[in-house]
């Protein structure tokens, strides 16, 4: 798994610098050239490529949807703004992986209103600091008075995240970092690559990451310990539809809730769709990971 994920890198990071051109979206896998579904309708689902918890279930749902009969469109965002502003107000039916317990709270104050949550599917996600395993410091505490280890800065994903912002409004000032550190958004390629290039170097660097992630297991890499709970606890990735999805399309929203996956279902899942093997072939990746799992998953559809 760790060295299919080291190649996959690259592979991400392209996807991502894609995506962030602008919105895209289609009725069928480009990747792996699967067909639409049949006459039950399209279901739009809305997901971010550089988040692989939601591209992974994305291609999962794609799968699943399109064996009950349904055509799936697929809608790539590039933040996770627009991708709630999407769901809210209608132009997106899904989005396959969320955060609305902790991490995207904000949002859903702002939005709860319009969208409705269609189960929860896993339920230890959490939000973590990481810095190499060889760098000398064990504890978020230890950022402080350390700063020219790093650069004085913590290399962040996208500036809507909500990781970015428990980052920078919670955990910062909460250990008395602000003044001696930036944190630097953009995107979750350009994180990753630059995690690849510091350990690559053995070099120092602190990155926001969450769990569950791919990058932890292809990356020397360790949380730190968070004494003051300045990341906030762990909470459960989420289904969520538009307002009314699970009235018109009560047989999908049923089963939906249905859906469970273990540490080790979701790990496969996820490394199968991130890996080089399967660059630009996620629904190839889902079929793999059908094949592997299917004994396991009394919610599958076959």
């Amino acid at each position: 798994m760790k060295k299919r994920h080291l190649t996959g890198v690259l592979a991400l990071t392209t996807v991502a610098a894609l995506t962030l051109v602008g919105c895209a979206s289609g009725t069928s896998d480009a990747a792996g050239d699967k067909p639409a579904g049949n006459d039950k309708g399209t279901i739009t689902l809305g997901f971010l490529p550089g988040w692989t918890d939601g591209l992974s279930t994305a291609y999962l749902l794609q799968d699943q949807l399109e064996k009950m009969g349904y055509t799936v469109k697929m809608n790539t965002l590039t933040d996770a703004g627009p991708l709630y502003t999407g769901l809210a107000k209608g132009d997106v039916d899904i989005y396959p992986s969320a955060w609305p317990e902790v991490t995207h709270k904000s949002y859903m104050d702002k939005f709860g209103d319009k969208i409705e949550d269609l189960g929860k599917y896993y339920d230890n996600a959490k939000l973590t600091i990481a810095v190499p395993e060889y760098t000398e410091i064990d504890s978020i505490e230890d950022l402080k008075g350390n700063a020219d280890m790093f650069d004085g800065k913590i290399i962040g994903i996208e500036p809507g995240a909500g990781l970015t912002k428990q980052t920078q409004t919670k955990m910062l000032p909460e250990y008395g970092l602000t003044d001696e550190y930036d944190l630097v958004t953009s995107s979750t390629a350009a994180m990753l690559a630059e995690l690849k290039k510091a350990t690559d170097a053995k070099k120092d660097i602190v990155v926001t990451l969450w769990r569950p992630f791919w990058a932890n297991s292809a990356f020397p890499v360790k949380d730190l310990k968070d004494p003051k709970g300045a990341m906030g606890q762990p909470e459960g990735l989420h289904f969520l539809g538009t307002k009314g999805f699970s009235e018109k399309d009560a047989d999908v929203a049923a089963f939906i809730k249905k859906i469970k996956l273990t540490d080790e279902q979701y790990g496969a899942l996820e490394g199968l769709v991130t890996s080089d093997e399967y660059k630009d072939k996620s629904a190839d990746a889902v079929d793999t990971w059908i094949s592997e799992y299917a004994d396991q998953l009394d919610w599958l559809q076959k």
